[in-house]
């Protein structure tokens, strides 16, 4: 059986490319027309991934997200949304959405975004790379992140960034450059970046509005400083 995708849309001809795209793929899908059956398919079937309309019936897809990051920190979410809702996009990102694809979309390009998302949590035997920068610690291989010996709730996309930026110090990354190396995208949102950065900052730096770790190189991107 392949990985899961939950696909969470109430418009059934969305809904039935997705899938049809998704299982010639090898992912088993299962499907959900709005945010109650949403919520009731993630408890019984524990999906690998989800992919989530913004505007749905009843819970909304925020509201969604929302309690799906209550309940799991790290399941990977891709948002749908509309190509005018930017504000709904970013507050999507901000809720710890992982990533995001505008409609009118590409199935296939869909299937891309699940593949690259998935491949970022899949466990595969790796070499030990351990980052410590005095009370912080990440340990890559195994996915964890701890502060002051307290386990961070990192999302997928947070993890990668503070991996990315741990093995690059000093160096200034461009918000073009860290969409493509920690999103894979060649092309996007740049304040994808921002937004993560800003969610990453809150829960790696004592205080977040006057950063020593990730500093802000204006107008240009961002620098790691270890202590």
């Amino acid at each position: 059986m392949g990985q899961r995708v939950l696909v969470v849309d109430d418009d059934p001809t969305v809904s039935d490319v997705v899938r049809r795209y998704l299982e010639r793929e090898g992912f088993t899908v299962e499907l959900a027309g709005d945010g109650q059956r949403a919520l009731d398919a993630y408890a019984a079937e524990r999906p690998d991934l989800v992919v989530l309309d913004l505007m749905l019936p009843g819970i909304d897809g925020l509201e969604v997200c929302r309690r799906l990051r209550a309940q799991d920190r790290t399941l990977p979410v891709i948002m749908l949304t509309a190509l005018g809702e930017e504000s709904d996009r970013v507050l999507g990102l901000e809720i710890g959405a992982d990533d995001y694809v505008t409609k009118p979309f590409s199935p296939r390009e869909l299937v891309l975004r699940v593949r690259s998302v998935l491949r970022r949590v899949v466990p595969v035997a790796v070499a030990v790379e351990m980052f410590v920068d005095g009370d912080l610690s990440v340990d890559a291989a195994r996915r964890i992140a701890t502060l002051r010996g307290q386990a961070l709730a990192l999302t997928v996309r947070e993890f990668d960034l503070l991996v990315f930026l741990m093995r690059n110090p000093g160096r200034v990354l461009r918000r073009a450059e860290l969409l493509q190396q920690v999103w894979g995208w060649t092309f996007g949102d740049q304040s994808t970046v921002t937004v993560h950065m800003r969610r990453l900052r809150e829960k790696v730096e004592d205080d977040p509005a006057e950063p020593r770790r990730i500093l802000t190189v204006w107008g240009v991107g961002y620098r790691y400083e270890y202590a």
